[in-house]
């Protein structure tokens, strides 16, 4: 049968996701761009993505999309789980429900688009799935206990369908990026600054939101780097005959994954108290 490399992006209207279709775009490979919203892919449509609505927060919406790509392309190929946006705040004062958007975007909305897209993916014996982690899945920082669970999260059942769909054809593939010159660091102080209105976070809430918004626009952002170094990871992803199981990128995130994969848990919470002001009672 011939192979389908149709290839499956979410949350594309900024970002990784929008410099990852347009790269992808560029190399000739078929893309499917989706986003919440379809009007904000007017400039991946023009440059000969396809483009749709797919909402991972909603089963009609995903079940639509991956039909869609199969009717015309016969399978998914390539799946990027790129959709997510960073919950920020102290776990006390961060709601359940907001808590539960959190995993429903970054970890429940991309475990049901592979359930979807793997039927395909096994059929031809080929297929690979990007899901788009963190350095945030192999460290956390204060005050980021939502966003890091749900990366945390993502790595565990990428390492379990990593071993269990080998031997269909099937590569499943992290990718761990640093700071990144997107509106993520804009979602995340917005949430931060939500709820550090009151309560005992509040100063360590404010001073919080200062270092996030110092790693994307302040001094720290000089080591970021714009998504399209993101996007071209992703295509050496899914373009290797043997794919790494992760991927890290900028020079940040792989000297901070080293440094708290040497250190102690007491050594890095001390570390960490130099960096994040501390709550104070």
């Amino acid at each position: 049968m011939t192979i389908s490399r149709a290839v499956l992006i979410t949350g594309c209207s900024t970002g990784i996701g929008r410099a990852t279709a347009l790269h992808l775009a560029g190399k000739g490979w078929t893309v499917y761009a989706t986003a919440r919203r379809p009007d904000s892919l007017a400039e991946l449509a023009a440059a000969g993505c396809t483009t749709m609505a797919l909402d991972v927060t909603d089963e009609t919406s995903m079940v639509e999309a991956v039909d869609r790509v199969v009717g015309e392309a016969g399978a998914v190929g390539v799946l990027v789980n790129n959709a997510g946006y960073g919950q920020e705040g102290p776990m006390e004062e961060v709601s359940m429900a907001d808590l539960r958007r959190q995993f429903e975007t970054n970890v429940f909305g991309a475990v049901r688009l592979i359930q979807l897209a793997l039927p395909g993916m096994r059929e031809q014996r080929w297929g690979r799935i990007v899901n788009m982690s963190s350095m945030g899945g192999r460290l956390t920082f204060p005050g980021g206990g939502a966003y890091h669970a749900s990366k945390y999260a993502l790595e565990a059942l990428s390492d379990a369908l990593r071993f269990e769909v080998r031997r269909f054809g099937v590569n499943v593939v992290l990718v761990e990026p640093g700071a990144i010159k997107t509106e993520f660091g804009d979602t995340a102080v917005a949430s931060i600054e939500e709820a550090a209105a009151e309560g005992p976070y509040k100063e360590f809430s404010i001073g919080l939101a200062k270092k996030v918004a110092s790693a994307y626009e302040g001094p720290l952002s000089r080591m970021a780097v714009g998504p399209e170094a993101v996007a071209k990871v992703v295509e050496k992803a899914i373009t290797s005959s043997h794919p790494k199981a992760r991927y890290s990128v900028t020079a940040g995130a792989k000297l901070t994954i080293r440094t708290r994969w040497l250190l102690p848990d007491r050594a890095w919470d001390a570390l960490m108290r130099t960096q994040f002001p501390s709550p104070k009672p």
